[in-house]
Order: structure tokens, then sequence, then C-alpha cells
């Protein structure tokens, strides 16, 4: 296999990308540890267990790119499992199984426990049966929560929504508008259009967007991720029918990650200069989104040339770990949270318990994992896909 991506004709989907999948994995550990980090940075989370300065850093490093992989991976996958499927209906089935039912399950299973020691963060009284039986599921909002809440989940429900969208598009889009797309990708290949086109929209829209609206996680008024997101999910699908956009991201990789430590650089400076709850000016603050921006950009291209480069190679490990980290994904922040709540009054110091939080979450995933594997019919619900002896042979990166 090419190490500058998978090598097909033009426009067809091509084989399995096993970079690919370990950046998927890859990703998503990074985000539990993220969200385990959360419990311990400046700022409020669900769960405070201390607030230690000096992790604000790698959380800031991370903060800009941690979520646009996973929609560029996504995208990725969805044009290889259409390809693989065959048609519309069954890929719609397909996603709407594989994204909602485990969002839907969890919402209503594993979300609530989160929701509850939100509520009693905020001083809220009473024990967790009393919240199941009269708050958790009375669609209104207490305590400035939201019930049910999706929490972290809201990745899944903005994956399907930015599907159907695409298929939608595909099918009542103009036809100038189509070939517009369809010809884009191509003339992103060219030169460096793929480092400084997207690099200068994705600025463009963090300083635009931070003065006026904010990233809520509602969907319909949160534009903020719709059109950092969205886009990133595109570019993962035109990426899986485009192989010349490889050659462009081994051309570019370098000066993307020069950009990417320029823009850190300057995301920490703002970090210093206007610690804690202090207010950054108006310019300070622009110039803080455009660094934002562009290391999302720069360092979602450094990230795909290491999957195409020291990545793409099969290991023995690949497969159960492609397969773990979805439900892992789907139980983690559940876990942090509980075990955060049950260490507090413990008091431990931050290194001990950020490690207890951790070991914890992992203990707590695999066995979630390893209960998943065994439920038989239930396996859709906490987000693993038929038995392996049903499944057809997959083509393409694993899906979230």
């Amino acid at each position: 296999m090419d190490h500058d991506g998978p090598s097909s004709r033009d426009g067809a989907p091509p084989s399995r990308h096993y970079g690919l999948d370990w950046l998927r994995i890859h990703a998503f550990l990074l985000l539990i540890l993220y969200h385990a980090g959360l419990a311990f940075a400046p700022g409020p989370w669900v769960i405070k267990l201390a607030e230690v300065e000096w992790p604000a850093y790698p959380m800031l490093f991370l903060s800009s790119w941690r979520l646009a992989l996973p929609f560029v991976i996504a995208g990725y996958a969805s044009r290889t499992m259409l390809a693989r499927l065959g048609d519309v209906p069954s890929f719609v089935r397909e996603r709407t199984q594989r994204l909602l039912l485990p969002l839907l399950f969890a919402m209503a299973v594993l979300i609530p426990p989160q929701t509850w020691v939100r509520l009693r963060e905020a001083h809220y009284g009473h024990d967790y049966s009393y919240f199941l039986a009269h708050d958790g599921f009375s669609f209104h909002r207490f305590h400035g929560v939201t019930m049910p809440a999706w929490e972290h989940l809201w990745f899944l429900f903005y994956l399907w929504t930015f599907t159907m969208a695409l298929l939608a598009a595909a099918a009542y889009a103009p036809p100038g508008l189509r070939a517009w797309a369809a010809a884009t990708p191509s003339w992103l290949a060219k030169g460096s259009r793929l480092l400084w086109a997207p690099l200068a929209y994705f600025a463009a829209a963090r300083v635009g967007i931070v003065f006026t609206l904010g990233e809520a996680h509602g969907l319909f008024n949160d534009w903020l991720s719709d059109f950092v997101y969205l886009p990133c999910f595109l570019f993962g699908y035109a990426l899986a029918g485009t192989p010349g956009l490889w050659p462009a991201i081994a051309r570019l990789w370098r000066p993307a990650l020069a950009v990417a430590l320029a823009s850190f650089a300057v995301m920490a400076a703002v970090e210093i200069a206007y610690p804690g709850e202090s207010h950054p000016s108006h310019l300070a603050m622009a110039v803080d989104r455009a660094a934002m921006g562009a290391m999302l950009w720069s360092m979602t291209l450094v990230m795909l040339h290491l999957a195409g480069t020291l990545l793409n190679r099969d290991h023995r490990w690949r497969r159960p770990l492609a397969e773990a980290v979805f439900p892992a994904y789907i139980v983690h922040q559940t876990i942090i949270v509980l075990v955060a709540w049950w260490l507090q009054p413990l008091a431990l110091p931050p290194g001990p318990a950020f490690a207890i939080v951790v070991v914890a979450t992992a203990a707590g995933c695999w066995l979630f994992w390893r209960l998943g594997r065994a439920a038989g019919s239930l396996r859709p619900l906490l987000g693993l896909g038929p038995q392996p002896a049903a499944r057809h042979a997959r083509v393409g990166a694993e899906a979230v």
C-alpha cells in the first residue's frame, strides 16, 4: 500500500486504510484523557477534584483539533461504507442503527448519573432515585441543565445529521453546486491550497462567530460547531474519493506543523496574559480564535500524514481496539464523573487522584466492551456492530 495513502483510481473509494483506523483509536483515547484532565485543569466542568495550572497547556494544545479529527475520519469512513453497502437506504439504516441507537440508550441509562452529579454540584437536594422518577426525563431545564441530556454524545447526533444532510444535498442540490463540490477536492490538491484555503476559512469562522454566537452543542443553536465540524466531515468524505489529496498532505505536512506550533505559541501567550477568569481584549480574543482555527486545520493535516505513513500498517491489536474504542467513548465520561464524585470527599492529591480516575476509567471501559461483546442482540445499544461471524468484510476505516 502506498505510504502517502491508499492507491485507487481517482473518485473511487480506497481499500481499508489501517492508518485511519489507528488514528481513530488514538483520537478517542486522547479524548478520554482530555475529559479526565478536565476534572483537574482550571475552569468549570461537571465535577472538579482540583485545579492544577500546568495541565491547561497540554489540554490547550489538544483543544482546537481533538474533535475535528474524528469528524474527518467519520467522513472518510462514511464514503467507504456507502460504497460497500451499495445503496442509500441500506446506508441510512446502518448509520441510524450505529449512531442513534447507542445515543438513545446512553441518554436513557448511561448519561443520567452524570446529569445527577452535575445537579448535585449545583446544590440539587434529592437522591438518584428521586431524580430518575421526577426530573431526569422531564424534558425541561433545571439548574441550568437540560434533561434528558446527551452530554459528550452530542457528537453522535451531529454525525448522523451531517450524514443525512450530505445525502440530501447529493440528491437534491442544484447541478451547478454539485459540480462545484465535485471539483473542489482536486482544486485543493494543487500547490499549497490544501493548507492555506481551509486554514483561512477556519480562522475566519472562529473569529467571525466568537463575537456573535457561542458553542452550545445543541446543533440548531450551535453555529460554531456546525461551521467548523461539518466542513471537517465533508473533507473526510472527499478524501476517501480523491487519492490526489494524499500527496498534497505529504507535501504540506511540514509547513502545517510549523503553522500548528506557531498557533499554539499564540494561544499559550494569550492564556498566560489573561489567566483564570480575566477577560481578554477583543483584539486578543480575535487573535486567539484565529490561532485556534489555524491550529485546527494544520494539526489535522499533520495527523493525516501520520496516518498515511507511520500508522498505515496492520497489527493484531488493531481490530479489537477499533471495536472497543466506540463503546469506550460512549461510557467513559460517566465513569470519570462517578469516580471523581466518589473521590471528592477524600481530598486526595491531584497526582494519585488522576491516576485512580484514569485506571478506573480504563478498567470500566474494558468491562463495558467485554459485556457488550457478550450482549447478543443488545450489541447495537452498546456501540457494537453485528457478531464478527455475521459481519461482511468491511472496507475503509472502522466508522463511528
